[in-house]
């Protein structure tokens, strides 16, 4: 598979994000309060996945529609965009787009902007409200100003390694009712957003990647030490998922499915899944997580630390969280963390002031420990940059 790493994303006027500008590496942690806005940043790139996968009219509508998903400001922004830059069989790229509403309450795209290698040395177009302005294709298919045209252009091979990539990055909020309740057979290439098809996905590891599956096992006896196995049953026309566990006065594990298991197990497993699901079939460019620790034992946070570090291996992952229990270790480094502060009614994301990321460098404090005593906060210097120096999303200049 084509792989797509994400180094820089920007964002402007997205939901309580005005502006940021934040570079990613294989493994970020932004951290921050609850209603920070952590989660608004993994949506906007959930978003541009959805758009591509389904159509831009279905991915904002279940965010609400336009107006839940541009800012309220006293501004009144009428538009919001996305900047993506990444890494493609190492040559950069960047995909980027701005959506602004109509006056019949209607949306547009008016602006959409694609590169891979640099303009003129691969492929790239820019789209104007359905109109193309540059492209390094002499023909193109057509393009309406309500659709993004990478969707279109996804059957031209130039571009079709950008749509695989971006499409195919994995966002996860896990049910656990969900993961427990009785579910209908699918394919199980790849987990759903709240693990409502994770029985498929276990069984399609059976086949195709025991050695995940076993390294996901292996994880989930780390947090919850009774499990021993998990696996893929018939329940008549629906399956389930089965696990094998030990109880006190019996000689052999016994046998429960997941209506049994608790939520905290079923949560452990999820995660567990959404990280190490790569298979023949499909393997994600990037997971997002959030709050991968709820209802884990503290106890547990080293085994998680773990499996996010080798998962972050071979696939790169973003995880929102405010758990000091889950950041106390001095190996993660201050350029894993991103730090994220509501500042009336404004979500600023930066990496940490200078004086944490000393602490951090000299092995003082770790990130943990920082975050109970309230040290890890946005670089000031950062904001304010970010704040008078706004970041062109299509040229690469400033305005």
């Amino acid at each position: 598979m084509t792989a797509s790493f994400i180094t820089r994303v920007f964002l402007r006027n997205y939901k309580s994000i005005g502006q940021c500008d934040i570079s990613l590496g294989p493994l970020t942690y932004l951290v921050g309060a609850n209603g920070a806005g952590k989660s608004n940043f993994l949506d906007a790139l959930h978003l541009v996945t959805d758009a591509l996968t389904s159509s831009l009219e279905q991915a904002l509508s279940v965010r609400g529609g336009l107006s839940e998903v541009r800012r309220r400001s006293s501004g009144h922004p009428t538009h919001f965009g996305i900047r993506l830059e990444f890494t493609i069989d190492s040559q950069p790229g960047h995909y980027a787009f701005s959506i602004g509403a109509l006056k019949n309450r209607g949306f547009e795209v008016q602006t959409e902007e694609c590169s891979l290698g640099g303009q003129g040395k691969g492929p790239f177009y820019r789209i104007e409200r359905g109109k193309v302005v540059a492209s390094s294709q002499t023909t193109l298919p057509a393009l309406t100003s309500d659709r993004l045209a990478l969707v279109a252009l996804s059957g031209l091979s130039e571009f079709r390694p950008i749509f695989d990539g971006l499409t195919s990055m994995g966002f996860y909020r896990l049910n656990p009712k969900l993961i427990s309740d009785l579910q209908k057979p699918q394919e199980g290439k790849l987990l759903k957003s709240e693990g409502e098809n994770i029985a498929s996905v276990i069984g399609h590891l059976e086949r195709v990647n025991p050695d995940a599956l076993a390294i996901i096992v292996e994880y989930l006896q780390t947090v919850v030490p009774t499990v021993h196995a998990v696996k893929r049953v018939s329940v008549g026309p629906m399956e389930t998922l089965e696990f094998r566990q030990d109880v006190p006065g019996a000689k052999d594990p016994w046998r429960f499915v997941a209506q049994n298991m608790s939520d905290g197990t079923l949560r452990a497993l999820g995660v567990l899944t959404a990280l190490f699901q790569s298979n023949r079939d499909f393997a994600s460019t990037l997971i997002g997580i959030e709050e991968p620790e709820t209802a884990l034992h503290p106890a547990a946070s080293a085994a998680l630390r773990e499996a996010l570090f080798r998962a972050s291996q071979s696939t790169q992952i973003i995880v929102t969280s405010h758990s000091p229990e889950l950041l106390d270790d001095i190996a993660i480094g201050d350029d894993q963390i991103l730090a994220v502060v509501s500042q009336a009614g404004e979500t600023k994301l930066a990496k940490i002031d200078p004086a944490s990321r000393d602490a951090i460098r000299n092995h003082l404090f770790s990130a943990g420990e920082l975050l109970k005593l309230g040290q890890l906060q946005p670089d000031p210097d950062v904001i304010r940059e970010q704040s008078s120096r706004q970041r062109d999303l299509f040229d690469g200049g400033a305005n």
